[in-house]
């Protein structure tokens, strides 16, 4: 240890400088002294071309190495021999250890040689061990395997498809490529793919048969759809009358009312039983087999089959038979596929679904259009009618554009009125064919409720006493139920269809029907050969009526328009026709006025009894003006009854106006050649009996308060002023223009002229031989040849 201590002890570092070292020697030596890298210094030697030199110093560093060695030994030298004296006894003790190490290494050779041999038995029973445990886990492996395709198996026999997929998806992701066992291994990837195709042909085959289950179910899905859709509307339409009701009774006065709208919430799953499970579990399955695109189209291409054979109408029964089934079945069709559009998960596309739709509605356009275009009955029209609207209310509220089916049922509409309008027309044929053409006589207030106050035809608002006689004959309330019926009609075919508000298309035809049809009835009845006066005067009378009747006729039209009455009130809507029959009535007015004047005629043609030239006076006047009397008093009288005021004005303005031109034709006839001033003495008692009638009936009938710038007096004034003018002492003065003006305007100067020709003076044995009335005679015959000359000349 001492010598080892020695030898610790670093001695200090001398720098010896002989005579002839350079600089350069004294750097290398530092550099080797300090331990420090001489290599850049090496390569800058060989870099500057002075290898030698560097070699040349290297030596002398060696040479001055060498002596420092030496002069250390020199120091050290007994410590020296010590530590080598010590290193001998090492060696000695050293082969002492290594005899003892061999005798210890013999002893464990031949006690580890028997744990060497348990110890390869030990790793031979761990290499066993591992084989077996293999063994077992690949065993486990292959029954874990085996029992899921066991499992796998049971699910398909009982029609659990989707666990099926799910075991053999497991199978594919955790234990295929791990079995140990190759044969069992591709004996399971063989079997994979035939149980995936078993499994997609039961599904497929499980789908078709709901197919031909919801096909089948279509018709009855379709039908409640319409059937629900069909009591919201009646509740609708029901709320809206028991509203318009309650706003007529307001604006009147009578009470307020008020009303809630009740909104009933239906659950569409509750009314509509569609069983969508075997679809979502054929989709689910193909999804899971990866491939849902051959799917979706498997199902789209057969919907579409379906619908192409739903789309078509059966050749077997007739289709106002069929037509419900037919539209039903497209509605159930379409609402199928709206709840597999929102519920089925991408299923089906809104393209195709549109596709679809666009599809059945061009073919049920062509079929309504067909269909209809062969239909002559109004009843079928409107019963298909109303049903494609409830189709079409059904599917909007599922989102289908309804709107080109609705144009279609407009397209039908003129023919539809036509048809109506021609239905109509037998009706009102009917019913003018067995009119009697008298007043009705209405016995009881229910009578009168249902033929005058139902169409607002009262003259008071006071109920009348029974029997009550209506001015107007049964065809009135009847063509009223005939026009209301047609209004009816005319909005249940335009209701729920392209236009919210129709009422002007009410209208249009309601004026169509009055025009075309009633009034063109009443003209050609009125046209006829056969027809008498009291029908004439009663069809003149039930025309005023009727038109009164219009404006019922548009409050009723309103009403079923849902509009309010006071709007058209305010806005004094009324119908063309009410004008048009205007002008009928006015033509029956002629009608009858001809007629009245024909028996006139009979009447008048009495005057050829009259004896013209004979001398003696009719003081109580002609016979054939008591025949007139009576029969224009008939008249007149049957007139107040039923015609109002103007129009018993016109009927006797015209009456007394033909009177009085027969009169002056009496004088024109050419059968009579002359005629004595006894005769126009005669004629003028007759003129004052008729004049007197007309002053008494114009102001009994209470015309006079009516008219005070006119009389019927007036309408004679014609014969009383050709009458006047016979019977003046100067009849000259007719051919002074003031005079004429004032006395004489109505009269003609070539009628004057005729009548004055055949005018013959009277004998004096007539007027006696008294003087002066010589001299008046005298002086009117005078006057009078003074005229006939006057008027010769003038003419």
């Amino acid at each position: 240890m001492g010598y080892l201590g020695i030898m610790d002890v670093k001695p200090k570092r001398k720098i010896v400088t002989e005579n002839g070292d350079t600089g350069e020697d004294l750097v290398l030596a530092t550099l080797i002294s300090n331990g420090d890298d001489v290599g850049p210094l090496v390569r800058h030697a060989f870099e500057m071309g002075r290898p030698e030199s560097l070699l040349h110093q290297l030596k002398n560093v060696v040479k001055k190495k060498e002596t420092e060695i030496e002069e250390l030994c020199k120091t050290h030298y007994e410590e020296f021999i010590l530590a080598v004296d010590e290193l001998r006894g090492v060696l000695v003790d050293a082969e002492e250890l290594k005899c003892d190490l061999s005798s210890d290494n013999f002893r464990l050779q031949e006690v580890g040689s028997v744990l060497l041999i348990k110890l390869e038995e030990l790793l031979e029973s761990y290499a066993i061990k591992k084989n077996v445990t293999e063994a077992v886990k690949m065993s486990k492996n292959c029954v874990m395997v085996l029992e899921l395709c066991v499992k796998c198996n049971s699910h398909v026999s009982d029609g659990r498809f989707y666990p099926a997929l799910k075991t053999i998806d497991l199978i594919e992701k955790n234990y295929l490529e791990k079995i140990p066992v190759k044969a069992l291994r591709m004996v399971i990837e063989q079997r994979i793919p035939v149980i995936k195709s078993h499994i997609e042909k039961r599904v497929c085959s499980k789908f078709n048969e709901w197919l031909v289950h919801i096909r089948s179910s279509a018709k009855d899905i379709g039908q409640t759809a319409i059937g629900h859709a069909a009591s919201v509307r009646q509740r609708d339409e029901e709320m809206l009358e028991r509203q318009r009701k309650a706003e007529e009774q307001n604006v009147m006065g009578l009470e307020e009312f008020s009303f809630n709208l009740e909104v009933e919430e239906v659950d569409e799953e509750s009314v509509l039983k569609i069983d969508l499970t075997p679809l979502y579990r054929a989709y689910h399955i193909h999804n899971c087999l990866g491939i849902p695109e051959q799917f979706r189209d498997y199902y789209y291409k057969n919907r579409m089959l379906q619908l192409n054979s739903d789309l078509q109408i059966s050749s077997v029964q007739p289709f106002v038979e069929s037509y419900q089934t037919f539209l039903a079945q497209i509605a159930g069709f379409f609402i199928v596929e709206d709840r597999v559009l929102r519920t089925a998960g991408g299923l089906l596309l809104a393209e195709q679904v549109e596709i679809m739709w666009e599809t059945a509605l061009a073919k049920m356009i062509s079929v309504l259009d067909e269909q209809f275009s062969h239909m002559d009955s109004t009843t079928h029209l409107l019963l298909v009618k109303d049903y494609v609207t409830l189709l079409g209310s059904t599917l909007r509220q599922y989102g289908y554009e309804v709107g080109p089916l609705l144009e279609a049922l407009d397209n039908c509409r003129d023919k539809y009125h036509k048809l109506l309008l021609e239905e109509c027309r037998e009706q009102i044929v009917n019913v003018l064919a067995h009119d009697s053409y008298e007043q009705m006589v209405l016995k009881k207030d229910s009578d009168y409720e249902t033929n005058v106050l139902l169409f607002n035809l009262q003259n008071s608002d006071i109920m009348p006493a029974f029997p009550y006689v209506a001015p107007f004959s049964s065809m009135v309330p009847d063509s009223c139920r005939i026009v209301r019926s047609f209004i009816k009609g005319s909005v249940d075919y335009l209701s729920h269809g392209v236009y919210a508000n129709f009422y002007d298309v009410v209208k249009k035809y309601t004026d169509k029907l009055l025009i075309d049809v009633l009034n063109e009835i009443l003209l050609n009845t009125i046209q006829s050969s056969n027809i008498g006066v009291s029908q004439a005067m009663q069809i003149a009378a039930n025309i005023s009526v009727l038109e009164r009747a219009c404006d019922f006729f548009v409050r009723n039209a309103a009403q079923l328009c849902g509009i309010p009455v006071r709007s058209v009130e305010r806005t004094q809507a009324c119908l063309t026709a009410k004008v048009v029959l205007k002008t009928s009535r006015d033509a029956a007015y002629l009608a009858l006025l001809n007629l009245v004047n024909n028996k006139l005629d009979e009447y008048m043609a009495l005057t050829e009894n009259i004896k013209w030239t004979s001398e003696e006076i009719a003081e109580n006047g002609n016979d054939y003006i008591n025949e007139v009397i009576v029969y224009l008093d008939t008249i007149m009288s049957t007139a107040q009854q039923i015609l109002p005021l103007d129009s018993l004005y016109k009927i006797g303005c015209g009456a007394l106006e033909h009177i009085s031109n027969s009169i002056v034709s009496a004088f024109l006839s050419d059968s009579v050649k002359r005629f004595s001033p006894a005769a126009v003495i005669g004629i003028n008692t007759d003129l004052k009996m008729l004049e007197n009638f007309a002053e008494e009936r114009f102001h009994g009938m209470g015309l006079s308060e009516v008219y005070k710038e006119g009389s019927f007096r007036g309408c004679l004034i014609e014969a009383r002023q050709l009458i006047n003018l016979l019977s003046s002492s100067q009849p000259e003065n007719f051919m002074n223009p003031v005079i004429r003006e004032r006395n004489y305007n109505a009269l003609d100067y070539k009628k004057v002229s005729t009548v004055c020709e055949k005018f013959k003076d009277a004998p004096d044995g007539i007027f006696g031989s008294l003087a002066t009335r010589n001299t008046k005679q005298s002086a009117k015959k005078k006057s009078m040849d003074m005229l006939k000359k006057r008027l010769k000349d003038f003419n």
